[in-house]
């Protein structure tokens, strides 16, 4: 099943992005010459994913005018210029507009290559009802730009437990996922993670991981975005 609808997570401040934010919103700085948010909505087009759904804070008006001017998909914003709610808050305020079926959420600061197969349609491949999350994860060793140490543990099911006390942890969270409506219909549009979800989700055993299996950039920082281009140069 593929979802017809994604959330782009558009409106964070990019801090760590500074100070080419100053000027602009991070989804908007330029990796090789293309947009970071382009790279996601290119590819949602390409999977046929009619509708997008992008949340809009800092710079929201230059953002918004982006991203509207795309043929495909069909962009519909979700304005939160009076209060920035955070990844959880931002998608129970945009839920009216993403409809009552499962849908595709993205982080902006990430670039995601595909692998043997389109990495949309592995993650639409392997939902199923009994979930509430299908998360995309990465191995830690080939996280081209992440500077931590990991994020979660995966069981060869898809299991998934947090990294914990543990010193390292080898799948880190590459920015994607499937997500029902269900699992966030109760809770309000005020700032909140989605951690919080997450981790109801992996305790009633309604999330799994994908391992993805292309190459993945993390793109947070200036000086990631100049080694992430000589990396896409070096495998062009």
């Amino acid at each position: 099943m593929m979802p017809h609808t994604a959330m782009l997570l558009a409106a964070g401040l990019g801090t760590r992005m500074r100070p080419l934010t100053e000027t602009m919103p991070k989804p908007l700085v330029k990796v090789a010459g293309k947009c970071l948010i382009d790279y996601t909505l290119d590819q949602l087009a390409a999977a046929g994913v009619a509708r997008a759904v992008v949340n809009v804070h800092h710079f929201a008006a230059m953002l918004a005018q982006h991203v509207s001017a795309r043929p495909r998909p069909t962009i519909i914003v979700s304005d939160e210029t009076e209060q920035l709610l955070d990844t959880g808050g931002g998608i129970a305020k945009a839920l009216p507009l993403l409809g009552s079926e499962a849908f595709f959420v993205f982080n902006c600061d990430a670039i995601i290559r595909d692998g043997r197969s389109a990495m949309l349609n592995r993650l639409a491949s392997a939902w199923s009802e009994d979930l509430d999350v299908l998360m995309l994860v990465h191995p830690l060793g080939t996280a081209h730009g992440f500077d931590g140490p990991g994020d979660f543990f995966v069981a060869s099911d898809g299991r998934m437990t947090r990294r914990g006390t543990a010193s390292s942890a080898p799948f880190v969270y590459a920015g994607a996922y499937i997500l029902h409506p269900r699992l966030i219909a109760a809770e309000p549009a005020t700032p909140f993670s989605m951690n919080k979800l997450w981790d109801r989700a992996i305790a009633t055993e309604r999330m799994r991981a994908l391992v993805h299996d292309g190459a993945w950039y993390h793109v947070g920082t200036p000086l990631a975005v100049g080694e992430t281009e000589a990396l896409l140069a070096a495998t062009a």
